[in-house]
């Protein structure tokens, strides 16, 4: 746990990017009122994770899930949230699914690479061997020509 209150505040960077987002252009923001949207935000993620983390500890479990958080939302009467925070979540998890099949097939294709590679070098391997028993060949008939 933090050992100090303003170590539980959110970045002032990141506040100040989702205000300027959220702002009409041309509008500005006085330090003072964003120190206190920021305070304010630090607030709300510590009451949603405390009110997540209820549900989890409900559910005899320690790590908090995408459920726990979504039923905090409707617990702290944020119920308008819900459809919009599960909209992104469909996103994030198919921009996971996504990527984790892409990498899965870079694995596949890396792994074809190899053993493409491998293949090619057994049958160098292979005509190698064959040259080498013909020149022996042909130095045998050489040979029992000469005798």
């Amino acid at each position: 746990m933090a050992e100090r209150p303003e170590d539980l505040n959110l970045p002032n960077a990141v506040i100040t990017r989702i205000i300027k987002e959220a702002l009409p252009d041309g509008v500005n923001i006085s330090k003072e009122a964003r120190s206190a949207i920021s305070r304010a935000a630090s607030v709300f993620v510590l009451y949603a994770t405390s009110c997540a983390n209820n549900f989890a500890m409900k559910g005899k479990r320690k790590t908090l899930n995408a459920s726990d958080v979504l039923s905090a939302m409707e617990e702290m009467e944020f119920q308008r949230f819900v459809a919009p925070l599960k909209e992104a979540l469909e996103a994030y998890r198919r921009e996971q699914r996504g990527k984790k099949e892409a990498s899965e097939q870079k694995k596949k294709d890396k792994d074809r690479k190899t053993d493409s590679e491998e293949q090619d070098k057994s049958r160098e391997e292979d005509n190698d061997e064959e040259e080498e028993r013909l020149e022996e060949d042909e130095q045998n008939e050489e040979e029992e020509v000469d005798n």
